[in-house]
């Protein structure tokens, strides 16, 4: 049977304006000079031979492969992607220097600015590229991309033939494009490390003098770091979002920030291992979230969506988003320290996947891996990229958790990694092999169980179920793939589903509190073009889980957690 789909819309559209995202890009780095450049671009799409396959306009920030781009096809490898379009600034924008920002674009990308090169770049990770040189007060600008979905770059779940558990690959731009103008002597990096008392302030800056203003008091510094003790501290936590902002000051630069308090940390009480946030056992009841919608793909429509989920996630009862290998726009993160979800963060795997050795054959008896050969080049980018989201995630207090190697994608060297990473950052719990091919080193004891029954068991280190359930409730219009359908068990009403899903909490989650577990992540927050095992159907529109039955099971979860805690 040909495949049939569902061009469906979301809620988030009917606010779509011709000036997508225009909230700041980076909630704790912000200066007044901003300037969007997303809307509509001219757009061209080129053979390799250099013939015009189509000209048409294009909406930054969303993929040409999504509906609301305008464009809504799919790139073939080979393709040259080439955006244009003019812009303004004024004199007063213009501060010294400034900074273009294209904050995602796959697989490769080049700039020119008024018919010079400024820069190139390639991966998941934001391209900044210094225009001082070539900036006027009219601009024209190029952005070239090509996406071959070279597999030694971090990819994600894109997929060339999409289907099942993969998605639709994603080319291009598909996040924002901005500039910013700052003095030659600005401040270039700010690192915060809190504790539960204060904070701990690491700035690179031109200048020497710098000053903070937080809680209405001024801290004059010299050097790079200042120690922050507040009184009367405010912790942040699930229950408790507490966010401080302030305003750093160096010279002529000012940045707009915030941060909160809190410390994550491994501790055996009585017979099991715990994580502690703040000092204080805490149980993460999360979801996968995959961070797919169906009007932009790779985004939501508007930044609206990120916080949806997270608003309605956190109604439900849980306290964690597992956000499975994808890097959000710094917007997700900042609504995740605003609304108190922690985030499990993953790193983004690369290399070949096979699903008899990575998944069918795991999930049944083997657990020991059989490997992809690892060349030097998808080995650098992968760690490269690893420690670029360390570096971009360090502020958030959200980020609790990083997951290197998730079921097997892309694995080598476990320690190597793990030890890397955790010297960049000790202030997170790693979860080096998710799922299974598991290696001593790691903060955690990590299982994936679908197709078993949840049994206790006693680890010498926090256990947590990192994936179960994908339970399939399908809502057929409002479902993507009319004819296919992807998830573990499946149920042809809402009753079902949710009597379901109360029974594997209750008859297995909580009774494998009893026996160590402190952490479970179910799949998942919303349905996934071909899957339709989410909480939420792809399109947004209809919650199938039962908020408030979802919400009493957490309690019973949490309640269950303390008192087996406090025996």
């Amino acid at each position: 049977m040909k495949a049939q789909f569902n061009h469906l819309k979301t809620i988030f559209e009917q606010e779509l304006t011709e000036n997508p995202y225009q909230e700041h890009p980076r909630p704790q780095f912000k200066r007044d000079s901003y300037l969007s450049l997303n809307g509509w671009w001219d757009f061209c799409v080129q053979s390799k031979k250099g013939a015009k396959i189509k000209e048409t306009k294009i909406l930054v920030p969303f993929c040409p492969e999504s509906r609301i781009s305008g464009v809504f096809e799919d790139i073939k490898k080979g393709d040259l992607l080439i955006y244009s379009r003019n812009f303004a600034i004024d004199n007063k924008f213009n501060k010294g220097k400034v900074i273009l920002h294209v904050d995602e674009c796959d697989q490769k990308v080049e700039v020119l600015l008024n018919g010079n090169q400024v820069g190139k770049g390639e991966g998941v990770l934001p391209h900044e590229f210094d225009v001082t040189d070539y900036i006027q007060q009219e601009n024209h600008i190029e952005i070239i991309a090509q996406d071959d979905l070279d597999l030694d770059v971090p990819y994600g779940k894109q997929c060339k033939k999409r289907g099942g558990m993969w998605y639709t690959k994603t080319s291009g731009i598909k996040k924002s494009v901005w500039l910013e103008s700052m003095p030659i002597e600005c401040i270039t990096d700010l690192k915060i490390t809190t504790d539960l008392n204060g904070v701990n302030l690491t700035v690179k800056s031109g200048c020497d003098k710098k000053t903070v203003i937080v809680c209405d008091k001024q801290y004059e510094f010299l050097g790079e770091t200042v120690r922050i003790d507040l009184q009367n501290p405010q912790l942040w936590s699930p229950d408790n979002p507490h966010l401080y902002y302030f305003e750093l000051i160096s010279g002529n630069d000012k940045i707009y920030s915030y941060f909160g308090l809190r410390q994550i940390s491994v501790e055996k009480i009585g017979q099991r291992y715990v994580i502690l946030l703040n000092g204080k056992p805490i149980f993460f009841h999360g979801l996968l979230d995959q961070g797919y919608y169906s009007d932009g793909i790779y985004l939501p429509a508007t930044e609206k969506g990120f916080e949806y989920d997270i608003i309605t996630m956190k109604k439900c009862g849980f306290n964690t988003l597992r956000k499975h290998i994808k890097l959000e726009p710094d917007i997700f993160y900042y609504y995740c320290d605003k609304y108190g979800m922690m985030v499990f963060q993953d790193m983004i795997n690369n290399g070949n996947y096979n699903f008899l050795i990575d998944t069918a054959l795991p999930t049944l008896f083997l657990k020991k891996g059989i490997r992809h050969r690892v060349t030097k080049r998808r080995k650098e980018l992968f760690i490269n990229t690893s420690l670029g989201i360390i570096d971009r995630l360090y502020n958030h207090p959200s980020v609790v958790y990083y997951t290197i190697f998730n079921e097997g994608w892309g694995q080598f060297g476990e320690k190597e990694c793990y030890d890397l990473f955790k010297s960049v950052d000790s202030t997170r719990i790693y979860d080096t092999t998710s799922g299974w091919f598991k290696k001593k080193c790691t903060d955690v004891e990590s299982d994936h169980v679908y197709f078993k029954k949840i049994k206790g068991k006693q680890t010498d280190k926090p256990w947590i179920v990192s994936e179960f359930g994908g339970y399939s409730y399908k809502i057929k219009e409002n479902s993507f793939n009319l004819t296919k359908t992807y998830g573990y068990k499946y149920f042809e009403n809402a009753v079902d589903f949710n009597k379901a899903l109360k029974e594997l909490y209750e008859q297995q989650i909580i009774p494998a509190v009893e026996s160590g577990l402190c952490g479970c992540i179910l799949t998942q927050v919303s349905d996934v073009e071909d899957e339709t095992n989410g909480l939420l159907t792809y399109d947004r529109k209809v919650l199938k889980g039962d908020e408030g039955e979802l919400y009493k099971i957490a309690q019973k979860l949490y309640n269950k957690f303390e008192e087996k805690i406090s025996d």
